[in-house]
């Protein structure tokens, strides 16, 4: 199956935010290329909110070009074989922790937001994983700072996109 596949797949089997789920299906199937950087109307990413294992707290980045703090996550790419593969893969790379754990149920939440030319939209399909007992994370190349952050500080550093996703999860939890 094609990541392609798999996210329409995924996509019509999320039964939140309706409206929003099918414009991402509609811009799928308007646009055979939508999973890729490369599609100028917007693409579809795949992120991950990551959980400690006390499960009190989350792993937060300092986006080194947004200068935001936010989940883990990113483009697709040829080689993830899912949406959950490509959200477990950013959130380890990002995070430098091995053995992250996705949260039942497929995904989380969808959050379209706008992005900087040459692009339009970023198509994000919001995961939640488990840290591993004894987690350690390490700073990557596309991040300024990685910090714990305890659920009710979220909203002081975070900007409403990660306070959602943050609540989505918690009630997944």
């Amino acid at each position: 199956m094609s990541l392609y596949d798999d996210a329409v797949l995924v996509l019509k089997g999320y039964e939140d935010q309706e409206e929003l789920r099918q414009a991402y299906l509609d811009h799928l199937a308007a646009h055979p290329d939508g999973m890729w950087k490369a599609c100028h109307a917007g693409h579809v990413t795949a992120s991950a909110l990551v959980i400690d294992p006390s499960r009190d707290r989350v792993l937060l980045t300092l986006h080194r070009k947004l200068r935001m703090w936010l989940q883990m996550g990113g483009h697709c790419e040829p080689e993830d074989a899912s949406l959950e593969a490509a959200a477990v893969r950013e959130a380890t790379e990002e995070s430098g922790i091995s053995g992250l754990t996705l949260l039942p149920g497929g995904p989380v939440r969808l959050d379209r937001h706008p992005i900087p030319a040459p692009c339009h939209w970023h198509f994000d399909v919001q995961y939640a994983v488990a840290a591993p007992p004894g987690a350690v994370q390490a700073i990557s190349d596309e991040s300024l700072d990685l910090r714990w952050f305890a659920y009710d500080e979220v909203a002081d550093a975070a900007d409403e996109s990660v306070v959602r996703l943050l609540e989505a999860t918690r009630v997944r939890l």
